[in-house]
């Protein structure tokens, strides 16, 4: 009888999968996953005779840890994270967690070689704009290289203005503590009148499934309101300033 056919039937709901199973759901390689075990990134697998079993919460976890990486986080961030919660996180609870920590960028910072990087900025980089660039926060130095930040094309667009190089790091700050700000009242909104209260209903892993495209989407229009705002609150400042003249 093959592993396929010789599943034990401890909770008829769960589906459990042998390792090369759970790898191919997830979208990663069997060593890939066994590393990730070898590191304690998911729970012992079940066993029953020789062979070893994953269920729910391991393809959660997996999941958890392979979204994390997509959005930049390290083995270790994602490895010390993972350690503070409960063993017996639910698979709705790893859900949730997916959905909060998830960066708010579609794609992770990349990592490139100064050459890679003067193609990517479509010009040549010389150490001046390089410092510049890691000044305005649109670039950070890393070992051999560097890793470019979203806002690399806003960074590299600022190297042709003549605009004082003070006033571009004043500018920087400014922009940095007023988003912190914003991000942090956002958050703590949305923790408390959102997550706190579906915490507190019973929910089922689709009810979960729901909120982290709920969550997907309000990011998007989060990021449109800000840009929207922003405008909005500079013309009324414009309008003030031409009533005084």
């Amino acid at each position: 009888m093959s592993a396929q056919t010789a599943r034990p039937a401890d909770d008829p709901s769960e589906a459990l999968l042998t390792i090369d199973e759970l790898s191919a759901t997830v979208g990663l390689t069997v060593r890939t996953t066994r590393y990730y075990a070898s590191l304690g990134l998911i729970p012992p697998p079940v066993r029953h005779g020789r062979i070893a079993y994953y269920g729910d919460a391991h393809r959660a976890r997996l999941e958890l840890v392979r979204a994390l990486q997509d959005h930049g986080f390290t083995l270790q961030a994602i490895e010390g994270f993972l350690g503070s919660l409960p063993s017996d996180a639910t698979v709705e609870e790893l859900a949730l967690q997916r959905a909060m920590l998830t960066s708010w960028t579609p794609k992770p910072p990349e990592e490139l070689t100064h050459r890679q990087l003067e193609k990517k900025a479509g010009r040549r980089l010389a150490a001046e704009d390089i410092r510049l660039l890691v000044k305005v926060g649109a670039l950070e130095r890393r070992d051999e290289g560097y890793v470019a930040m979203p806002s690399l094309h806003v960074g590299v667009g600022l190297l042709d203005l003549d605009i004082p190089e003070d006033s571009l790091g004043a500018a920087e700050e400014s922009i940095r503590r007023h988003m912190e700000s914003l991000a942090g009242e956002l958050t703590e909104i949305l923790r408390t009148q959102v997550l706190q209260p579906f915490r507190r209903e019973a929910h089922s892993p689709e009810d979960a499934e729901r909120l982290e495209k709920t969550m997907a989407q309000l990011r998007q229009l989060t990021l449109e309101a800000v840009v929207t705002g922003f405008q909005r609150a500079a013309n009324a400042v414009i309008t003030r300033s031409l009533a005084r003249d």
